[in-house]
């Protein structure tokens, strides 16, 4: 059983679980050898997201055989974003790293990280070169983020992801906002602070596939979007504006033309295709403002980010 490190803690490691149990030994094992060489006090903890295929038991395993290592148990599964906050909110890092367990985002690159974080940085993000994902994943994501720059009108770059480590007061400065939607990498970038970004070479998935479907990607998008900018609704706004004035020169041109040429028929598949297309966009903007409303009644609920299971730490841990 590795000894538990008597320095205070310089460094957290905060991993959302989920989906890749085999993983988790070998991200141990570099994690360790990784810091480990930096020669400062560290933690690591390990925040299960009820991963269906039992990462848990590997999780419960690391932390009891490793002082180093704590291990958190949802009650449910809670989603990626929320499982980074309770990592955070038990982090007692002076610095704090964010990364997957799937070991795409390599241990090695923490020194480098950590170097750069000196240089006066709050937060330094990790940016894929060449990141090992499909084409259609990597279209999506550019997609999504011009998208999501222009909606929410923060500059957002494509291959930044979670992998990142800040300074306590920009992790304090995350945890004070407690609303449901909390994209951390967004969120990160539109806080401020100094930040900056190094270069890191993407490595492949040790294990299985992102459990993020398509539909997942879409909700995700649609989530972040509408909990962090108000801009879908002012474009709604300025459509049905649009289209209203539209509407208005298409009824003058038709009583103009009526006037002038009285045997013209006016022709009802225009009129009920004009009705579908006018129908549309209400219900299209009706479901924007709809949105918004559903994310209001979630806020006003004050209910948890997450609930607890089970907190595992080794025996000589000493863990508080």
């Amino acid at each position: 059983m590795a000894a538990m490190n008597e320095q205070a803690i310089e460094i957290s490691i905060v991993v959302p679980v989920y989906g890749c149990p085999g993983a988790l030994p070998e991200l141990h094992r570099r994690l360790t050898d990784a810091l480990g060489r930096m020669g400062m006090g560290y933690e690591i903890i390990l925040v299960d997201d009820r991963c269906p295929k039992g990462s848990w038991e590997t999780v419960r395993q690391l932390a009891q055989d490793d002082s180093h290592v704590v291990g958190i148990h949802f009650s449910r599964n809670f989603g990626q974003a929320c499982a980074i906050t309770a990592g955070l909110d038990r982090a007692r890092g002076a610095w704090t790293v964010v990364m997957d367990c799937d070991c795409q985002d390599p241990p090695e690159a923490i020194p480098e990280l950590y170097a750069k974080a000196l240089e006066g940085y709050d937060i330094v993000f990790a940016r894929r070169m060449e990141r090992k994902d499909s084409r259609s994943t990597m279209a999506l994501s550019r997609a999504f983020y011009r998208v999501y720059s222009r909606l929410a009108e923060t500059e957002v770059d494509p291959t930044i992801g979670n992998f990142s480590i800040a300074s306590r007061r920009a992790i304090d400065a995350y945890l004070s906002m407690r609303e449901r939607g909390r994209d951390y990498s967004l969120f990160m970038t539109w806080m401020g602070f100094e930040q900056t970004t190094i270069d890191i070479a993407a490595e492949e998935r040790f294990e299985g596939k992102s459990s993020y479907t398509f539909g997942k990607k879409v909700s995700l998008a649609i989530e972040s979007i509408t909990t962090h900018s108000t801009k879908p609704l002012t474009l709604a706004v300025k459509f049905g504006f649009a289209m209203a004035v539209a509407a208005l020169i298409g009824i003058i041109v038709l009583i103009v033309h009526s006037v002038i040429d009285p045997e013209v028929p006016m022709g009802w598949p225009s009129t009920i295709a004009v009705m579908v297309f006018v129908g549309g966009i209400i219900v299209s903007v009706m479901g924007v403002v709809g949105i918004y409303v559903g994310n209001t009644f979630a806020e006003a609920k004050h209910r948890p980010l997450y609930l607890v299971e089970e907190v595992v730490v080794s025996d000589d841990g000493q863990r508080v």
